[in-house]
């Protein structure tokens, strides 16, 4: 009797699943707070919700944890794998149990950064980052980030490759090295900052790279959107409009500056306004 009545329950329990309305899937971002991932993640899920009934859940964690996520299974997609060189260290360890769901953007790039108010004749190079002159106007610092960024190890490299023993990598956020630029520009004193493009720093400041002639800092990079597996299998609408996703580097930089000029979310809404033919082809695949 007790095993004819579960058989009855799981029966009743099956028909009602299969009767329920089908829900939206719901799909968990992985983002860490760099400029260039806040916009284009938050752009991500204004589309994925207004669009396409997707619930979305944004899930802010640094960069590490970020990639052992979307490995486990624990976050749907990351919008911010810097390859080949940047991240090479995290696909090196988890990308077997990753899905590459293609590129969002191409040209960027990382390096040291300085205001040009500083004469390129006494420092245009990481090289001459070892007269004393240049040393003593920089305290013997370089301004960093987040200690978990690949910038940050290729920071630590770049240090011992050229023989900077006298300098101190500072380590910070991505926040805290724009308000260190912020107050040095401000003053016209010198800095030299950990950088990548794009960035809006690029727009707020006039600033230039220094010339990285052993290229341990790489070049240019291009970041990708992934995801865990089997989440196209789940989700295959949300999957291939993150695939069909692309954006120019320059109209991107533009959309970072203006976040920072109002809010991430008035630069999204202008985005997505002024690029109504562009977004129709990431939802639906179809160009006019």
């Amino acid at each position: 009797m007790r095993h004819n009545m579960t058989k009855i329950l799981t029966a009743l329990g099956l028909a009602l699943a299969l009767a329920a309305p089908v829900q939206a899937e719901d799909v968990r971002i992985g983002w860490t707070a760099w400029s260039d991932a806040e916009f284009v993640t938050k752009l991500a899920e204004r589309v994925l919700e207004d669009r396409m009934d997707q619930d979305v859940e944004l899930v802010q964690t640094d960069i590490a944890p970020q990639y052992q996520g979307v490995a486990s299974g624990d976050i749907d997609v990351m919008l911010m794998s810097w390859l080949p060189g940047t991240h090479s260290d995290y696909m090196d360890k988890v990308g077997a149990d990753i899905v590459d769901l293609g590129i969002l953007y191409g040209y960027a790039r990382l390096g040291w950064a300085v205001p040009t108010y500083i004469p390129e004749s006494e420092l245009s190079s990481i090289e001459d980052l070892k007269k004393d002159n240049v040393r003593e106007q920089l305290d013997g610092t370089i301004t960093g980030i987040d200690p978990g960024a690949g910038l940050t190890r290729l920071s630590k490299e770049a240090i011992e490759e050229y023989g900077l023993d006298d300098y101190e990598l500072q380590i910070s956020s991505g926040a805290g090295m724009t308000a260190a630029l912020e107050r040095a520009v401000n003053r016209d004193e010198w800095i030299v900052v950990t950088g990548w493009s794009p960035h809006w720093k690029f727009g707020a400041y006039d600033l230039r790279y220094l010339e990285d002639p052993k290229g341990v800092l790489g070049s240019y990079e291009r970041v990708h959107a992934l995801a865990r597996e089997g989440f196209y299998q789940e989700n295959p609408e949300a999957a291939l409009f993150l695939a069909r996703m692309h954006l120019d580097l320059d109209e991107l930089q533009a959309a970072m500056f203006q976040a920072q000029e109002t809010s991430y979310e008035e630069a999204v809404d202008e985005f997505i306004a002024n690029n109504g033919d562009l977004i129709d082809y990431w939802v639906t695949g179809k160009m006019d």
